[in-house]
């Protein structure tokens, strides 16, 4: 994967880190049901590495939370909660590409590159519209996803929003950003 993988939080950076998933994840107990907390902690102290990048996703406001269970490889599996695309990953294009090709008033990052930077993945339209069930997001913002590459190959790429009632995935140039659209993430543990 990323080289986030190497990096580890000190011991008690690591336990604050783990006490504020912990409340999240009993204060939210319909996002995850039938997972309990303890099997949780436990693949989280196994993995150094996933536990940096779950600190990299709260440091930018993505509230992570556990959303699921992959039974195939024991693996928990967290998303971005925040009510609104994460503030500290905002004003970014969708990938290099995009950030590439732009002539002048470049943002300072793309969406991909900072994800890969911090060791996740975003959302596909799949897993958007799966949390969009978990809840209402990004009424006020609006989200970059895993744009499919015939889309991205033409120039475009797509994000998602929740606005009168229902998601909607939209398109737009993929070196396009705006002060409201950010990025979510996923990490399996």
């Amino acid at each position: 994967m990323s080289k986030s993988n190497k990096k580890q939080l000190p011991p008690q950076q690591r336990d604050e880190l783990l006490g504020i998933l912990k409340a999240r994840f009993e204060k939210n107990m319909g996002r995850h049901k039938g997972i309990k907390w303890a099997d949780v902690q436990a693949r989280l102290e196994a993995n150094a590495g996933k536990v940096w990048s779950l600190n990299e996703m709260e440091m930018t406001g993505g509230e992570p939370d556990v959303v699921g269970y992959d039974k195939n490889t024991g693996e928990y599996i967290f998303y971005d909660c925040s009510p609104e695309t994460p503030k500290g990953r905002r004003n970014l294009c969708y990938d290099r590409a995009a950030l590439d090709a732009r002539k002048e008033f470049k943002p300072a990052d793309s969406a991909v590159n900072m994800a890969t930077e911090m060791g996740i993945e975003l959302l596909n339209e799949e897993q958007y519209r799966a949390l969009q069930k978990l809840g209402q997001f990004d009424a006020k913002t609006s989200s970059w996803l895993t744009t499919p590459a015939d889309i991205r190959h033409k120039g475009g790429a797509i994000f998602g929003d929740y606005r009168y009632g229902a998601v909607f995935i939209y398109h737009n140039g993929a070196q396009s950003y705006y002060g409201v659209r950010g990025f979510r993430g996923w990490l399996k543990v």
